[in-house]
């Protein structure tokens, strides 16, 4: 494993945006699965159900609900054919990390507690690569030492 996503790199994966082509081209030429962790996937989930619940309220906001299916479905089908592996990581060792990251960091940045977990949770597994279209997410990584390839 050499890089984690986060939420903005699987939302350009399974839904037609900006930057879906640079996250598709990615994930191909990696050549290994994508590995994430079960809070970046329900952060994922909760996303996609509140466009649709979105939408349902103003029509132009969010996506349909149809779309936040069919995004679940193919997220679902990844998983279960093994191009997205969910790995098991240490919850103490992560918010650890966090805590510090957010103490060193957010009162001089302001860091969202979801970008500080998903730079730990990077750090905890030991990868080189952050892979987020997230400004401020990628400014926490490169001050962490992680590399962010777009």
């Amino acid at each position: 494993m050499t890089a984690y996503p986060d939420n903005s790199f699987l939302c350009a994966l399974y839904r037609l945006q900006t930057n879906s082509h640079i996250a598709a081209a990615h994930a191909s030429a990696r050549g290994e699965a994508l590995h994430v962790s079960s809070p970046l996937l329900f952060e994922f989930r909760q996303f996609t159900r509140l466009q649709a619940w979105l939408h349902g309220k103003d029509p132009t906001k969010g996506f349909d609900q149809a779309t936040a299916h069919a995004v679940l479905a193919k997220l679902q089908a990844n998983i279960a054919a093994g191009g997205i592996v969910v790995v098991p990581v240490d919850w103490a060792d992560v918010a650890s990390i966090a805590e510090h990251l957010s103490a060193q960091h957010t009162w001089t940045q302001g860091y969202r507690g979801f970008d500080l977990l998903h730079v730990a949770t990077a750090l905890h597994l030991g990868v080189r690569e952050l892979l987020t279209f997230d400004q401020s997410q990628k400014k926490l990584a490169l001050a962490e030492g992680l590399t962010v390839p777009f």
